[in-house]
């Protein structure tokens, strides 16, 4: 196969003689050297292609269990090699988009793309500087493994017009350590506590308009300029303690919100020298903040300075891990361990952040590569070594936290903030913006909640003892973070070893299999088994694919049982816990003490860590079972007992408390530190709503403030005109193959822009299942949440790309998705999405108005999913409900002057292929 280059990018080296392109699941098409095109199942196409070299577009879904029988030539394997940090869409249209080369028109365009894709990435290389390649030559010849590994290696070789040496592999910890090129971080002297000077109406508005001017956007845009003056008046200074400023906003799609808050908040940064958080909920949005900012802070080196992301740990790529994880990828005998490892160090060369869910790491990676050596190199289980770590001062997520206090903008996540409000953090910020303010309740929901589950004890036990299996490097346990540290303190000696011991009744690895088998060991694993036997005693496996899950009273004698042995081992285990952490800060309040600043550093927060634990996970559930005991439940909680489900199948077990309004502790946490409020979203009241009931309690209104503010302003689209409701009422929605037909005739009639949303699991997979192919056929590619083995967001991306593509998810889809334009043109409720009956909700329903709760939850569910149909001035779309049951009061959740019909589906079809 050849291709038509330019003669200088052209690279002289041999392209495979067959290509293989997935476009959907399970469906490979093939392109032989004679021109013919193949298409097979993944089955089929392992046969044919079996000891074959092959040139493919490895979407997660298509060719992952052929790699073993074919020589693989992945060009997304090239393409993040050389281009790590590239936005690209793991497809060939997307590869050919991103390299800005001939983009696929038909499915025969597909092999030359990828030959193309092949020579440009080559001369990118090509043209990289020498002492990159030179680095990138060493990764390369790790991933080589001796001529048995990566494909690419000779190639990248080749391109630089250097021998490949199959035998002259280089040590991996030397070849893979590109941390060491990473810059540093310096301490700073301590930034003083910000002014209180407001914001004028006057230079907001000037602000504002200078913004939109720069970039020739300017256009009369009342509803964002009344808007960004809102957002202004949380930026007045406070005049009494405890009562901040506080403004609930709703501002439909379309009014520019993202600006309209960044620019008072801007400004206030600036007058007064203190920084303003901005949380949001999803990855899209932190996205169009970034690009929104870049309007602001013009130039990438002023941004750089000024604007700081902040996420948990978790989030980031931890350096120790790298090093310790390459250390042996030279040995490996699988290739995929150090063919990951070196995409992984190539990605830490060019990222800015090392963040796995922020806009630079391709999230699809991990479907190609797997788990372990992408993502799973973050900390997610509090084991930081802090300055005893090598990597301290280069450490991404201490890196963040630096520049944090210097930055004029932090952006986080709602998850972080709640967790910081959980644990009272001293470093919450004095003015905050909640954007996308409808997910708040939900975030905080999940922070103060309290689980005493089987993963949960078990995390904790991986955290205090370390990864009891020694081979096992990476869970690394107090006694290794104590290491050279105090060795000296009797009374940290002495405490330390009580919780070692004490911690060693938590369930062990394998506690899972013991309880399956009716073997548990430890009180707690004894507990939990007699919460399985209660648990199935009272619920239907077979009829819970989420979770199974039972009223605490009244407890079986088995549960009692266990009680008062498990309240005494948890009692013991917290006592050496809180000795430990109090010892740890007297050494720090000594006047006497020689210790260095990083010593410091580390004494501290292992203290607070441990403190932490103590104080808001293990006293929690010593008081969940003494409510079992005594048979008294506080009334502010709901507690119950839970096998928790993924897919269907068990994952956790256990005892479960969550709060009935999340929001109090949320507000009695957060209102004294922050002097400025403002929550904000396009769907936070109902549209019939003049009290802003609903609002009041998605943002905890009535805890934060006696007098708040609150902010209204319709979306400037036109729905009339851009839109219709249609409400199919000849499908019966409980009849699979029903339901799987019309969904096929919908997604036929708008050939392609299509998204369906389900309230279940099942439903989705079966009316995948019944129309994925008769789809393909039609070259309408089917997408699919929790079929394809790929992230939303990349799914969401595939589906942006492509216009005649189609996707299907669950309502929960609907945050992610921003998919302006053709790309979506038609959205399909299977039903109407009414909240799933767990007995949480139903205690939030006998608090929050019964039916009337029940009702609110679904109108919300509604107005939020077709406020991702709309997105421009320009784009047309039709909602469908194929729910002819469809209550009349929920339809208030659509605009007021669009046009909602009640027709059958032949009817409906016509409608959409007007669109």
């Amino acid at each position: 196969m050849s291709t038509a280059l330019d003669p200088q990018k052209q690279i002289d080296i041999q392209i495979p003689e067959i290509s293989v392109c997935t476009l959907a699941p399970r469906v490979a098409h093939i392109f032989t050297v004679e021109g013919e095109v193949k298409s097979l199942s993944h089955g089929q196409a392992g046969v044919w292609l079996a000891q074959k070299s092959v040139l493919l577009c490895h979407a997660p879904y298509t060719l992952s269990k052929l790699r073993t029988t074919l020589h693989a030539f992945d060009i997304l394997d090239l393409f993040l090699f050389v281009h790590p940090t590239r936005f690209c869409v793991p497809t060939v249209f997307g590869v050919g988009k991103a390299l800005q080369i001939h983009i696929p028109e038909t499915t025969e365009d597909m092999p030359l793309v990828l030959s193309e894709a092949v020579q440009v990435l080559l001369k990118d290389f090509q043209d990289m500087p020498s002492k990159t390649q030179k680095k990138m030559l060493e990764i390369a010849q790790i991933m080589g493994m001796n001529g048995k590994g990566w494909a690419w290696t000779p190639f990248l070789f080749s391109a630089v017009g250097q021998d490949y040496d199959p035998q002259g592999a280089l040590n991996s910890r030397v070849a893979l350590n590109v941390w060491k090129a990473r810059s540093e971080w310096t301490e700073s002297a301590p930034v003083p506590a910000a002014s209180h000077q407001g914001v004028s109406a006057q230079e907001t508005e000037i602000a504002l308009n200078d913004i939109l001017k720069s970039d020739h956007t300017h256009e009369e845009r009342p509803e964002q300029m009344a808007y960004t003056q809102s957002i202004r008046t949380i930026f007045e200074p406070t005049e009494e303690e405890g009562a901040p400023h506080f403004l609930i906003a709703e501002a439909g799609t379309g009014t520019g919100k993202t600006l309209g808050y960044l620019t008072p908040s801007t400004l206030w940064a600036k007058k007064n020298e203190g920084a303003v958080w901005i949380s949001t909920y999803t990855k899209n949005l932190q996205q169009q903040i970034d690009q929104e900012l870049s309007r602001i802070y013009t130039t990438p080196e002023i941004k750089d300075k000024k604007v700081v992301i902040r996420k948990g740990r978790e989030n980031y790529l931890c350096l120790l891990n790298l090093e310790e994880a390459s250390a042996s990828a030279h040995l490996s005998r699988s290739p995929s361990h150090p063919i990951t490892l070196g995409i992984m160090a190539r990605w830490v060369m060019e990222t800015r952040t090392g963040d796995f869910t922020g806009t630079d790491f391709p999230s699809w990676a991990q479907s190609l590569y797997g788990y372990a050596n992408t993502t799973g190199l973050s900390d997610k289980r509090g084991e930081c070594l802090y300055s005893a770590c090598d990597h301290y001062t280069r450490c991404f997520r201490e890196t963040s936290v630096r520049r944090a206090p210097q930055a004029d903008i932090v952006i986080a996540n709602h998850a972080l903030v709640m967790i910081q409000t959980a644990h009272n953090d001293q470093n919450l910020p004095t003015r905050a913006i909640f954007d996308e303010g409808h997910h708040l309740f939900q975030a905080a929901d999940s922070a103060f909640a309290v689980h005493l589950t089987a993963r949960e004890t078990n995390e904790l036990r991986r955290w205090v003892l370390g990864h009891e299996d020694t081979r096992k490097k990476r869970a690394r346990g107090l006694q290794k973070r104590f290491e050279d540290l105090i060795s000296d303190n009797e009374d940290i000696k002495k405490s330390l070893g009580d919780l070692l011991h004490r911690a060693r009744q938590l369930p062990a690895e394998g506690w899972s299999a013991r309880l399956a088998e009716g073997a548990p060991t430890g009180s707690t694993e004894l507990f939990l088994s007699a919460v399985l036997a209660q648990i199935r005693a009272r619920t239907q496996e077979t009829q819970v694919y989420y979770a199974q899950e039972t009223d605490i009273f009244p407890l079986t004698t088995q549960v009692q049982q266990t009680l008062a042995p498990l309240i005494k081992d948890m009692k013991a285990l917290k006592k050496p816990m809180v000795a430990l952490s109090k010892a740890m800060y007297a050494v720090l309040e000594q006047e006497d003490n020689d210790l260095e600043s990083d010593a410091r550093r580390r004494i501290d927060s292992l203290a607070q860590s441990i403190e932490r634990r103590a104080v808001t996970q293990i006293k929690p559930w010593i008081e969940m079972l003494i409510s079992l005991q005594t048979e008294d439940i506080p009334s502010q909680f709901s507690d119950w007992m839970e096998i928790e489900k993924k897919e269907g199948r068990a994952f956790d077990i256990g005892l479960y408390r969550h709060w009935i309004d999340p929001m109090k502790p949320f507000a009695t946490a957060i209102v004294p530190h922050v002097h400025g409020l403002a929550i904000t979203s396009a769907t936070l009241k109902g549209r019939e709503d003049e009290r802003w009931d609903t609002a009041k309690m998605l943002t905890g209104a009535d805890y934060i403030s006696e007098t708040p503010l609150f902010f209204e302003t319709d979306s400037p689209f036109d729905y009339k005109t851009q839109s219709k409701v249609i409400i199919i009422n000849d499908v019966n929605k409980n009849n699979r193959a029903q339901v799987s037909s019309a969904y096929l005739a919908l997604f036929k009639a708008s050939k392609g822009g299509g998204l369906g949303l389900f309230t279940a699991i099942q439903r989705l997979k079966a009316v995948y299942e019944d129309i994925h192919e008769k789809l393909s056929a039609k070259d309408i590619p089917l997408y699919a949440q929790h079929i394809d083995q790929i992230d939303t967001g990349t799914l969401t991306d595939m589906f942006r790309e492509d216009i005649t593509s189609c996707l299907l998810g669950t309502d929960a889809l609907r945050d992610g998705v921003d998919v302006p334009g053709e790309s979506l043109k038609l959205m399909i409720f299977d039903r109407v999405p009414w909240p799933r009956p767990t007995l949480l909700h139903k205690a939030r329903r006998k608090s929050f108005g019964g039916k009337t709760y029940d009702e609110m939850l679904a109108r919300m569910k509604l107005q939020q999913a077709f406020g991702r149909l709309i997105r421009k001035k320009d784009d047309k779309g039709i909602f469908v409900i194929l729910d002819g049951a469809t209550p009349t009061k929920l339809l208030s959740a659509f605009p007021k002057d669009i046009e909602i019909e009640r027709v059958g589906l032949q009817e409906a079809l016509k409608r959409v292929k007007e669109v």
